[in-house]
């Protein structure tokens, strides 16, 4: 297992990674993640994630929480050494940094939070708690499933939204996870039986 990175997410004081596929059995997976993390420098024991039900809704985060956040696909902070996570299978996670205001944001965003425009609503909501204006924010998609592994694209769908909100900063890294079962995990390709990436994002001093 690798914890990757996107030349996108390179600024001074972030931090972030995306872990790939593991060789140990599923249920010891999130424990290897998890210890891969901690040994690059994430203090997990700080980390929020979401409850992510593929919807559309965003919840500003400031402290740790021992709990998942419910109903919600997208967080964001501007809190110094909290990290955001986001599990993934398929669906695609979405990097956001503003630089300027010091302000991150990590959205969960498959077919049906795509369709609710996660991304969309994680740029309004930065702009609403931080004054995050969306030419400022550098925005990243990682591997996800496309077509022809799957139907929709919504990967595609991701960039047209962010470009829509007034992101021109947009990278996507292209890769699709059901193409490399041997690095990444698959929902689709696997039938469910199959473990989660893991994307971190952390403003660091």
């Amino acid at each position: 297992m690798e914890i990757e990175t996107f030349p996108g997410l390179t600024a001074q004081g972030l931090r972030h990674g995306f872990s790939t596929r593991s060789g140990v059995p599923l249920e010891q997976v999130d424990a290897e993640i998890g210890a891969a993390f901690a040994r690059s420098g994430f203090p997990l024991e700080r980390a929020v994630q979401g409850q992510q039900p593929h919807g559309n809704k965003v919840a500003l985060v400031s402290e740790p929480a021992r709990e998942r956040v419910p109903e919600v696909d997208g967080l964001i902070t501007a809190t110094i050494g909290l990290p955001l996570v986001v599990r993934v299978a398929d669906c695609g996670p979405v990097f956001l940094h503003d630089p300027v205001r010091r302000a991150i944001g990590l959205s969960h965003s498959g077919r049906r939070g795509t369709e609710g425009n996660i991304t969309g609503v994680t740029i309004a909501a930065m702009r609403e708690h931080f004054g995050s204006k969306p030419e400022d924010l550098v925005v990243q998609l990682g591997p996800c499933i496309r077509p022809p592994h799957y139907e929709v694209d919504f990967a595609a769908e991701i960039g047209r939204q962010a470009r829509a909100a007034g992101v021109v900063q947009f990278h996507d890294v292209g890769t699709c996870t059901a193409c490399r079962l041997d690095r990444y995990y698959s929902y689709r390709a696997e039938k469910g039986k199959t473990g989660r990436m893991w994307g971190v994002l952390m403003l660091a001093e």
